[in-house]
This record gives structure tokens, C-alpha cells and sequence, in this order.
């Protein structure tokens, strides 16, 4: 990772975080993902999953989604009070098609970067980011710009947007706890029939992580089931090695 990662820069419209990996330049550009935030913002586990990435070998950046509310919110770490009551007021007052609009502009943006190559950006989003990911990438594809990858956990929105299904034209993984109390498994099952469209998309991947429960890769005890977590990454890393691989 480049010692300029962890710079508050901005990128298209919105503020964000940007981690470049090493070696990353024009004359060898790398795969790039646009990492979606869950309901509590850019928090240390957030930033640590895109480092992560970035160690991979990929240029990340990670837009501040709720940039635009009044005030604006970067995170609500895991000590703010009430924390759950408050980030949902966040997202309640989120405008969802404005942040589905922002991040394909935070796309476009890091794909004209001279460090990024721009026919390989692809988005990764957790929870909230997960479902905000999944419309962004219907939207882009609809314009004729589909990513090149989607990878999805547990994404909350889901069960709402499944009419957006067809419009998915990028290979994808969506990984789901088999003891999520907010997508329980027959809900899982209504989102694996339509994203893989009835089990004929061959780029489709759902995986289900048991004893998981929802937001299982938060490392907060209350979130975090360790096998599932790391089970999950494992599969997230091939996944990407496959459609999005670094040279």
C-alpha cells in the first residue's frame, strides 16, 4: 500500500478515502473497487477491509455516503451512544437515489485515474453498502457501463431491489449467514432465485456462511461470527482473483 493511502482526498462529487497498492502507476495500472460503507460509515473496519484490499494489489476508495445529510457523517465508531438507533436515523435520512447517483460518479471517477485501469472497477459493498452496490451496479449497467465485478454481503436492501435483478450484468458474489435474524434464509433463497435468475447465471455466486449472523464481518462481539468472517474473505479473494485479477 502506497504511504499516501490513508489521504482524505475527493473523488468526483464526494469525499472519500483513497488507498493506491504498490507499484500502482500509468504506465502499470491496476484493478480497482469502490468499497461501500454498512450504516455506521467509514469506521476502522471499514478502512481495515480496504487496506486489505489494497494489499491485494487493488486501488480502493471508499466514498463518504453520507456526505450530503446535514451534518455530514463520516463514521459512528463502535463506543458512540445508541449506536444502532443512531445509524439508522442516518440512514433514514439518507436519500437513496442520490447515493445511488453519487457512487456511480465516485466509479467513473476512479476509473479515469492514471493509476487505475479503467476498464476494471468493480464494487464491494457490506450490509447497507451491500444493497447500495447492488442498485448502483443495475444503474451502471443500464447506462452500458456495468462494473466489472460486484461482491455483496449480507445486503439489507435486497429484498427491495430484486426487480433490478436482470439489470446486473457483471459477474457476482453475494455471501448471507445462515442465523441472520434481518435476511432470514427463506428471504436468502427469494434473492438467490432471483440474482441468479433461476439458477442459470453461471457468474452468479451465493454463499452461505453457517452460524452467521447479519453483519457477521464486523469484528464487534455483537456482529461477529470469526469462521464465517474469515470463511467469507477467503471466498471474497478468489472471487475477485478470478474476475478482477492483478497483474
Amino acid at each position: 500500500m502506497s504511504a499516501g493511502a490513508a489521504v482524505r482526498t475527493t473523488v468526483g462529487p464526494l469525499p472519500g478515502l483513497l488507498w493506491l497498492p504498490e507499484g500502482a502507476s500509468a504506465e502499470s495500472p491496476a484493478p480497482a473497487l469502490v468499497v461501500l460503507q454498512e450504516i455506521f460509515g467509514l469506521t476502522a473496519y471499514i478502512r481495515g477491509r480496504c487496506a486489505d484490499l489494497a494489499a491485494l494489489g487493488y486501488a480502493v476508495v471508499a466514498p463518504q455516503v453520507y456526505a450530503r445529510l446535514d451534518p455530514p457523517v463520516e463514521a459512528l465508531e463502535d463506543d458512540t451512544e445508541d449506536l444502532l438507533p443512531t445509524a439508522m436515523g442516518l440512514l433514514g435520512a439518507l436519500d437513496w437515489g442520490g447515493a445511488v447517483a453519487d457512487v456511480v460518479g465516485v466509479r467513473d471517477a476512479l476509473a479515469e485515474l492514471p493509476e487505475v485501469d479503467g476498464s476494471a472497477v468493480g464494487l464491494l459493498g457490506f450490509c447497507f453498502g451491500g444493497g447500495l452496490a447492488f442498485d448502483v451496479a443495475a444503474a451502471a449497467s443500464r447506462a452500458g457501463t456495468p462494473p466489472a465485478a460486484l461482491v455483496s454481503y449480507y445486503g439489507s436492501a435486497l429484498p427491495n431491489l430484486l426487480d433490478r435483478a436482470d439489470d446486473v450484468r457483471c459477474p457476482s458474489l453475494h455471501v448471507f449467514g445462515t442465523e441472520d435474524a434481518y435476511l432470514p434464509m427463506p428471504v436468502v433463497e427469494q434473492i438467490r432465485e432471483a440474482v441468479t435468475a433461476g439458477g442459470t447465471r453461471e457468474d452468479v455466486r451465493v454463499e452461505l456462511h453457517e452460524g452467521g449472523g447479519h453483519a457477521f464481518d464486523n469484528p464487534n462481539p455483537m456482529f461477529h461470527h470469526a469462521r464465517a468472517s474469515r470463511d467469507a474473505w477467503a471466498q471474497t479473494v478468489d472471487f475477485l482473483g478470478s474476475v478482477l485479477p492483478v497483474r
